[in-house]
């Protein structure tokens, strides 16, 4: 199946792969079934509304997605944003509300199809994984929170995390012990099954179980057990929702913040999923899938859709082939919804509620932010922090607060970013850092310096300055500055101005620069920056060793008198390379000759060198990569 009408996951399919993906698809209507119905509740929408969002998102993603396991619907993370965000722009359980909520799908979806179209898929990498954990782990508290009152029976109120909390405790009399134990039934029956084995339908199991329950006992007319009561199935219809201008202007922010999650979490489930990470194309076609099928659900009257990642787990493990394991979990889901709702009037809220817990544990990632802990305490205050922002303050503020952590996090560190002082490993001509427990010598006179960032305008006063006083501090006069570029990236002009500054600054004091193992990028920004003109040609470097030779005298000279002569023997601005001869070579030795290596050689040592054999000094591509620029 190659034809450019065949959906991408389907092309190359193989008939053997049909029994898999009908297990996996059916698997999945276990857990898709009870789950879409609780985010549907989370979402301050009919319970229907939730299947109907999984229907619409699996059969148009299918059609248009690349991932051949991602399951997309209704989705837990973005529900509690959209319940806050709707919220405050028309009242819960009104038509008015309804229809925001999916004029609001369609705003997200058109964007998330905007994105994919213009390869804009990398913007998703805009929120570190530290920040991303404290998010989510934010909207695990806020999903909790919001389902306590459901759990023990009471009505709840507020519309702060904080304000939940204090009016569940005013209730605490009024708790429903039967509630209680249908949630923690629930809860057991799915951490039992899932400890088994995930494919087990434990959430199915449960779902089942209380509806019988509820009808066995009479929870709902004897003790007072809420239920989800009628459910109107059948088609729905197809419509552009109606808003008013005045509620319109009040939805960019909401729109923005969700399309952006969506991104976020469509790009990190894709990666999940995969063997490796999938490539850009692929997450840009992936969000136009998710996109038109959130246009979708907006024109039948739902929610916005995203990429599901515990759907998507499960639909892993249960061995997907492709998206016909999602396409047929979606027709089983339809059918549901046009013929047997009925059994589902019985299904206690406790029940969904539960559900909710449960995905709320599994969004709470405490190992990850152990980890994190270990590894920078920084980044776990930054996680830390965007946490209680999303659980106390809000979810969309957050979220906008999580971006901006983010990117000062990342600006801090570049602006103020890691250095080293380099020392000669003893007996070679490799140059380490002198911190890090292995043994260094300094050469008398030549500071050796290495910074692992690009030279712009955010740092490159605090480098001038930084370089400055490390010659100041220096335990000996210092006549030389060697400055290790290997991890300079680029340099703007603001940071040109400042290595301009310093070098005159120190060659005031008698102190001269040489730069090594230039990228032939930042070789480009020297040239064109003049500062080549100022320091003289015969300051730039392949290697450290070099540069050091060349100034702990004094003088200017790059190579021995030897090295010059094949310097200039292959002509202005080319550099020898000590590589195997080229096969030209290999086949006409007439045409070989022997090129000294820049450290001293033997003659017999010296590698061959075809005449022809050149790079361009201006094109080259990291000199460090090179086996004798150490």
């Amino acid at each position: 199946m190659g034809a450019w009408w065949v959906p991408p996951t389907l092309r190359g399919y193989r008939a053997a792969w049909l029994g898999a993906d009908a297990l996996a698809g059916l698997t999945l209507v276990a857990v898709a079934l009870p789950g879409q119905m609780a985010t549907a509740r989370l979402a301050n929408l009919p319970a229907i509304a939730g299947l109907y969002a999984f229907v619409a998102g699996s059969l148009v993603y299918a059609l248009l997605g690349t991932s051949r396991h991602l399951s997309v619907g209704a989705d837990s993370t973005i529900a509690p944003l959209l319940a806050t965000g709707v919220a405050s722009v028309a009242a819960a359980g009104t038509s008015g509300y309804g229809a925001v909520m999916a004029f609001t799908a369609v705003l997200v979806g058109g964007l998330l199809v905007a994105v994919g179209l213009c390869r804009l898929g990398w913007i998703s990498e805009f929120l570190s994984t530290p920040v991303i954990t404290g998010v989510l782990a934010g909207i695990a508290v806020e999903i909790i929170v919001r389902q306590i009152p459901v759990i023990l029976g009471v009505s709840g109120g507020g519309a702060t995390t904080i304000d939940r909390i204090r009016q569940v405790a005013g209730q605490i009399s009024h708790i429903n012990g039967w509630s209680v134990g249908i949630a923690i039934g629930v809860l057991a029956i799915i951490a039992a099954t899932q400890r088994i084995s995930r494919r087990l339908p434990g959430t199915l199991l449960a779902l089942v179980l209380s509806i019988v329950a509820v009808n066995a006992f009479g929870l709902a007319s004897r003790h007072g057990v809420a239920i989800v009561g009628a459910i109107h199935g059948g088609l729905p219809q197809v419509r552009l929702p109606s808003v008013s201008w005045a509620q319109l202007r009040r939805l960019p922010a909401l729109v923005l913040t969700v399309a952006f999650v969506c991104i976020a979490q469509t790009a990190a489930t894709v990666r999940g999923s995969s063997a490796g990470a999938p490539a850009a194309s692929d997450v840009n076609r992936d969000l136009i899938g998710i996109g038109a099928g959130g246009v979708a659900a907006g024109l039948i009257g739902v929610c916005p859709v995203d990429a599901s990642p515990p759907n998507t787990a499960i639909a892993t493990a249960s061995g997907t082939r492709s998206q016909l394991a999602n396409t047929i979990a979606a027709v089983v889901v339809l059918a549901v919804v046009l013929a047997a709702t009925a059994p589902l009037a019985d299904l206690p809220q406790a029940m969904l509620a539960a559900m909710l817990v449960f995905i709320a544990t599994k969004l709470f990632r405490a190992g990850e932010l152990r980890a994190i802990l270990r590894f920078d305490r920084i980044e776990f205050a930054l996680a830390a922090v965007t946490l209680v922002a999303v659980a106390v303050v809000g979810i969309e503020q957050g979220i906008a607060l999580a971006l901006v952590l983010s990117l000062a996090d990342r600006t801090r560190r570049s602006a103020r970013p890691r250095d080293a002082i380099l020392g000669r490993a003893p007996g070679t001509d490799h140059w380490i850092p002198a911190d890090i427990g292995l043994p260094a010598e300094q050469v008398a006179g030549v500071l050796v310096y290495l910074v692992y960032a690009p030279l712009w305008y955010g740092n490159a006063e605090y480098l001038r300055s930084r370089i400055g006083h490390l010659v100041d501090a220096a335990p000996g006069p210092v006549h030389a500055v060697v400055l290790d570029a290997a991890g300079v990236s680029d340099i703007d002009y603001t940071g040109l101005q400042a290595l301009r500054d310093l070098a005159t600054e120190l060659g005031q004091r008698g102190v001269t620069i040489g730069i090594a193992r230039t990228s032939h990028l930042v070789h480009h920004d020297l040239k064109h920056g003049t500062i080549l003109k100022q320091l003289g040609p015969d300051h730039l470097f392949p290697s450290v060793d070099q540069a050091v030779k060349a100034l702990q005298h004094g003088g200017r000279r790059l190579l021995d008198r030897a090295a010059r002569r094949e310097w200039h023997g292959l002509g202005a601005g080319y550099l020898p390379v000590p590589a195997v001869a080229s096969r030209d070579c290999e086949r006409d030795p007439a045409r070989r000759r022997r090129v000294p290596a820049p450290r001293p050689s033997t003659p017999s040592s010296a590698p061959l060198l075809c005449a022809s054999d050149r790079i361009p000094f201006s094109s080259r591509i990291g000199l460090s990569t090179l086996p004798w620029s150490t």
